[in-house]
Parts: C-alpha cells; structure tokens; sequence
C-alpha cells in the first residue's frame, strides 16, 4: 500500500511502459499538473501524488514553510527529507504495482514538487532517470552530503523557471545549471518571461524534450 494519495493516467502500453510521476507545488493537489497528462505522450504511464500535510482551509503542501520567520521563509527539512523517503518508497510501490519499466522513471515537480524531485534524484538516483523541475531551485540541506559524478552520470534534467518569479527568485534557479555541470549531468535550463507558473512555451519546451529521453 502507498501513503500517498494519487491519480493516473494509464499507458497505451501493455507492460513496460515509462512512468512520470508529478509532484505538485505548495497549497495544491494532485489535479493540478494532472490538467498537462491528456497532452503528454500516450505511451507514458501518469501518476499524479497528493502531498501528505492537508493545509487549512485546503490544499497540501510536502513539507511546512514559516513566512513569518526572521530571513524570511523558513523550511521544514525534516518533514521534506522526510517527503523526499515518501517519494522514493511510491517510486518502488508503483513500479511494482503498474506495467512500468522501473529503469524510465521521470519526476516532474512544480516549485515545492521540483525541489523534492531534485533531492530524490540527489540521494536515491538509481530510481529515476529523467527529471522534469519546474520554478523550484536547489535545496542543499536536503541532499546527501557527497554526490558521486558516477551515481547521478545517467540522469537527465529539464529545468526551468520564470524570469519575473516573485515566489522563488529566479537567482535561486541560476544556480542550477553550475551545480549540474559539475557532476556531469546532462541537463537544460530555460527561462521564460512569467512569474511563478508554467508559460506555454514552457510547456511545450519540455513536452518535445521528454519525448527524447522516454
């Protein structure tokens, strides 16, 4: 049994087929990126997760975030590490549970939900192999203390952010690319001229890039 709540879009596939698993950003659901599934390529297998902390009066949210704390907004890295291990079990729960190729596992998170993605990949990366990460940013406290280039070397990551982000600072992104290039890691960052959501060339953008790596 998974602890976490879900909804999927099943394969055109009988068996083997990739699977994206979608993390949705704070204060959401599951339905969120859910709304991009009838756009992706047929043969993937969609599984969109619910969060597990329920925020009042709705939404969820992975892990807790104090606005009101001195430098601003402060993480809980303890409930996301303890999301990122949440993520990771699903990963293995799927896998076993639905006609999909454990060795095509793509991660596709928006804010809250690509930052995760990112601390999935850094600490359990053989169980994924493509990330899609969305106006998030990389949050160092949540990663294993040493990266080995040959752990994360097959791994592929789309990244993008908006420009005028006035969530997530877009100079928080633009560490993205150094960080990746020192591993090793194939990857492409966009940006693009919105704030904190997803434009639809940035849509696009990454639809014609999953197609490659699935």
């Amino acid at each position: 049994m998974s602890n976490l709540r879900y909804i999927t879009r099943p394969s055109s596939l009988r068996e083997n087929a990739p699977l994206l698993i979608m993390c949705h950003g704070y204060g959401s659901d599951e339905n969120d990126l859910f709304s991009f599934a009838s756009e992706l390529p047929k043969e993937l297998f969609i599984i969109s997760l619910r969060a597990p902390y329920p925020m009042q009066p709705y939404g969820n949210a992975w892990y807790a975030i104090n606005f009101d704390a001195e430098k601003g907004k402060w993480n809980d890295n303890v409930q996301a590490a303890a999301s990122v291990d949440k993520i990771s079990e699903f990963i293995d729960y799927a896998c076993a549970k639905y006609p999909v190729n454990s060795q095509n596992v793509t991660l596709l998170g928006f804010s809250q939900g690509s930052i995760l993605s990112y601390a999935v990949a850094f600490n359990y990366p053989f169980k994924v192999k493509n990330i899609i990460a969305l106006s998030g940013y990389l949050n160092e406290d949540i990663f294993p203390d040493v990266i080995e280039n040959e752990d994360v070397a097959h791994l592929n990551f789309f990244c993008s952010h908006g420009y005028v982000d006035q969530v997530i600072p877009v100079a928080w992104a633009q560490k993205t690319p150094d960080f990746l290039k020192h591993l090793g890691i194939n990857h492409v960052y966009k940006e693009y001229p919105v704030g904190h959501g997803v434009a639809p060339q940035n849509f696009y953008d990454f639809k014609d890039w999953l197609k490659k790596y699935i």
